[in-house]
């Protein structure tokens, strides 16, 4: 058993991309915590999908034992954590159960958004923060600009920063011996009751729910009762053990140290993130201090590209719900697409990873509906609701007012950018409030946009405005009163509800002409002439019309008077237009498929 003033809790954050889960498999190789024969790539990524796209979507605990060059023995615990906005309940989760962080930072890339962003959360938690400048090896690494912005940005002495490679190995020394000299040992151990803090969760199939729990004070031994703080449930300690990186079973879990309870619930939701277990026996009366419980900011429906995979997607969302507690689902009906479901995502990389791994680890073909946002409706009756569905927004006449959620954007960007950014900025309706000066090439922006307008292609034209050197990080912020209507895709005078959107007015009519525009390139044309109209309100505001496909009946009818030819035509004509009154169409399932595609 380690002292307790002998462990070192820590997690590693910077931007996406900046190398945190390579340097953690160097750290996890000094320390001979994985034999060199099992050691692979980005070990502490588990599933496919993160190794793939060389992201990290959940956080990984593990446990590491170092002998400092001062002889003593240490245990450290470090959490690896995702980098990309979307997983920020991710980021805040892993600090709350540390004492300190590695903040990692590109150092030909440089201070970039999430970097500030991750920088500011581990302040506010009051951890102790150790710069590292990593990838100095690189041909295009500039150490100088990077420790001049951490000093102007950051405002941590550039000194103090360790210079690192985690692909060559470099620095790897110095960071473990700076873990035992800077980082504090655990905190708030010498509460009276034990006390533990859940910053994460895994189903098992076989075992049920496992709790992935900082010991703040006290023990947690096998076969104890334990009771949920946040709801007074009990249950009881089945298995507990440490990530060593594989789960490994002990008698207990002491005061400072990081593992994983198993305590048989079935149900992800009975056990919240952020909660706090203690012993049934002599419970503590104060909780840790937890985080918000997270919601989801963007609504989209998924329905499976064939019918009869309705239950097999219901099965699917199910168990993806059991490992992800931030994804949320309900059932939806939609005339066109049949049964699906309306999800709910933290952002749009989530949605992306949920999606991809639905057709991966269940072999499902999906279509997703345009994504939207959570409104706040404020009726003639005074009466307020929220809805997330275009169709769900009632009738024009019964509204007062609707509201939208903004956020606060703070975009990372070289200097010869900033007039194409503003003009992307204003185009979505945002406002640029304030520019600083990070140093002689890069700037920060910060704006205001409606969540709504940045939801489909906004990253994409920020990376290419600023040819892949801007990034963005964003905080949810207040809602704003907003001209708002729903856009309707009438087909032959037909809505069709997978098109319905929420969308400002102002940017209706163009929005409109785009979707029948691509929708005329979409459908295929029939044997009589097909309207395809955009309305607003009853009122149409853009049209396309798809040509009849026209069949030759002259073809066979060979010399001879052309008052034949001419009857036959004619003879179409009155056939064309029956078919018109009584033809409806039917929209094949690919163009739901390329619809959708060309507009999320």
């Amino acid at each position: 058993m380690v002292e307790t003033n002998k462990i070192r809790n820590f997690c590693i954050i910077a931007h996406v991309d900046h190398g945190k889960t390579t340097l953690s498999d160097r750290l996890l190789e000094r320390t001979r915590t994985v034999m060199e024969r099992e050691m692979k790539e980005q070990l502490l990524d588990s599933m496919d999908l993160e190794r793939e796209r060389g992201i990290t979507i959940k956080c990984h605990p593990v446990s590491l034992n170092y002998r400092a060059v001062d002889g003593q023995e240490y245990l450290f615990n470090l959490i690896d954590t995702p980098g990309h906005v979307d997983f920020s309940y991710e980021v805040s989760r892993s600090l709350a159960a540390c004492e300190g962080a590695l903040l990692l930072i590109d150092a030909s890339q440089g201070v970039e958004a999430q970097t500030l962003a991750n920088a500011q959360l581990a302040e506010t938690q009051g951890l102790e923060i150790i710069p590292v400048i990593n990838k100095v090896d690189l041909p295009s690494a500039d150490v100088e600009r990077v420790s001049r912005q951490i000093e102007d940005t950051l405002a941590i002495p550039a000194e103090d920063a360790i210079l690192a490679s985690g692909k060559s190995g470099i620095g790897v020394d110095e960071i473990l011996e700076a873990v035992v000299k800077r980082l504090p040992p655990p905190r708030w151990a010498d509460h009276s009751k034990s006390r533990a803090l859940v910053f994460d969760n895994q189903f098992d199939s076989f075992k049920g729910v496992i709790c992935y729990v900082r010991v703040f004070s006290g023990t947690l031994p096998l076969n104890k009762s334990l009771t949920l703080m946040s709801d007074q449930r009990k249950t009881q300690i089945k298995e507990i053990g440490k990530f060593c990186p594989a789960p490994v079973p002990m008698e207990s879990l002491q005061e400072g140290e990081v593992g994983y309870v198993v305590t048989g619930i079935r149900d992800v939701a009975e056990i919240k993130i952020g909660d706090t277990l203690t012993l049934s026996d002599e419970p503590a009366t104060e909780m840790l201090p937890g985080y918000k419980e997270v919601r989801p900011m963007v609504f989209s429906g998924l329905y499976p590209l064939d019918t009869s995979d309705y239950e097999k997607l219901k099965k699917s969302v199910g168990k993806l719900r059991l490992n992800d507690a931030a994804f949320t689902f309900q059932s939806e009906t939609s005339v066109a697409l049949g049964f699906g479901f309306r999800c709910g995502f933290l952002g749009l990389l989530h949605m992306e990873i949920i999606q991809e791994r639905l057709r991966r680890e269940y072999d499902l073909d999906l279509i997703s509906t345009y994504p939207s946002v959570i409104y706040r409706v404020f009726m003639t009756s005074g009466e307020m609701i929220e809805i997330d569905n275009p169709l769900e927004l009632p009738d024009v006449t019964l509204i007062g007012r609707i509201q939208e959620p903004t956020i606060i954007a703070r975009i990372h960007a070289p200097n010869s950018s900033i007039g194409d950014l503003l003009a992307l900025v204003t185009e979505k309706r945002g406002s640029c409030n304030d520019t600083e000066t990070i140093d002689e090439t890069r700037v920060m922006m910060t704006c205001v946009l409606p969540l709504n307008e940045i939801l489909v292609d906004f990253n994409d034209r920020l990376k290419s405005i600023t040819h892949g050197y801007g990034s963005m990080d964003y905080d949810m912020s207040d809602y704003v009163e907003s001209s708002l209507v729903r856009m309707e895709i009438l087909v032959n005078n037909e809505p069709v509800d997978a098109f319905s959107t929420i969308v400002h007015q102002d940017k209706a009519e163009a929005k409109g002409r785009a979707l029948c525009a691509k929708l005329k390139e979409i459908l295929p044309r029939q044997l009589f002439k097909i309207a395809l109209q955009a309305s607003v309100g009853g009122k149409v505001i853009a049209r396309e019309t798809i040509s009849a496909l026209r069949k030759d009946v002259t073809a066979k009818c060979y010399g001879g008077d052309i008052s034949r030819k001419r009857k036959l035509l004619e003879k179409q004509k009155e056939g064309k237009k029956r078919m018109k009154q009584i033809g409806s169409v039917n929209i094949p399932q690919e163009a739901f498929v390329q619809i959708l595609k060309s507009t999320t």
